[in-house]
């Protein structure tokens, strides 16, 4: 068998194989795209999800400091005018974004124990019956809520890093008011809180256009 017998007979068997790796390769092109847009739908679809609850939220926020003043009794309208020391910074800080959602999460978890004492000082002062409690529960179980899904969103995008504990630890509460001072102080927190939610709101718009369309970018400069 001639040199020339032995080329052609070597390339036949090798244009099965090369035809193989280049179907194998198209393949994992094909399902890289694929898991790739699965994630940045993911991504979008997670955040969207978070920025509806965030909204809902805040616009029932905006009715329970409505139904707080109504039950309030006189100079209701003053209550959210006085200022006090003590409630939570409604400012979202950091500047990457892992950061600011560390910082979104901590602020969520900084206002629950304060609902609760509002909670508890209106026991004392509504009926039990009273929309405002009704109010003030459901409120705070959607905000358990909204902070549990800032916590999931988190952890898919840094699996192996827990979101870390303020540096200060948790937000003191106030020490014991009089009645005029816990009005005062009920409605100086669910004003705070609402702010808080617009900031909140905010950021995940920032952080959806910002995340979610630089990882589409970053996965098409790889599959090029």
């Amino acid at each position: 068998m001639n040199g020339h017998v032995k080329s052609m007979q070597f390339q036949l068997c090798m244009e099965p194989a090369t035809t193989l790796l280049s179907l194998l390769l198209l393949m994992a092109v094909d399902s890289t795209r694929t898991v790739a847009a699965s994630r940045n739908q993911q991504c979008g679809s997670s955040l969207q999800q978070t920025l509806k609850l965030t909204r809902l939220i805040q616009k029932e926020s905006v009715d329970l400091i409505k139904t707080y003043k109504a039950s309030q009794g006189e100079m209701s309208e003053l209550l959210c005018k006085v200022s006090i020391t003590g409630v939570p910074d409604p400012n979202i800080s950091g500047l990457e974004p892992s950061e600011k959602i560390v910082s979104i999460y901590t602020h969520l978890q900084a206002f629950l124990p304060h609902f609760k004492r509002v909670y508890e000082q209106q026991t004392d002062l509504q009926s039990p019956a009273s929309p405002l409690l009704a109010g003030l529960t459901h409120v705070s179980d959607r905000s358990k809520y909204l902070a549990a899904l800032i916590n999931l969103f988190y952890q898919s995008l840094f699996p192996n890093v827990p979101i870390p504990e303020p540096a200060g630890g948790p937000t003191a509460l106030p020490p014991p008011q009089n009645v005029f001072q816990q009005k005062v102080y009920g409605c100086v927190v669910l004003k705070t809180y609402k702010e808080l939610l617009s900031n909140v709101s905010s950021e995940l718009r920032t952080l959806k256009n910002r995340m979610c369309r630089k990882r589409i970018q970053i996965n098409r400069l790889r599959m090029t």
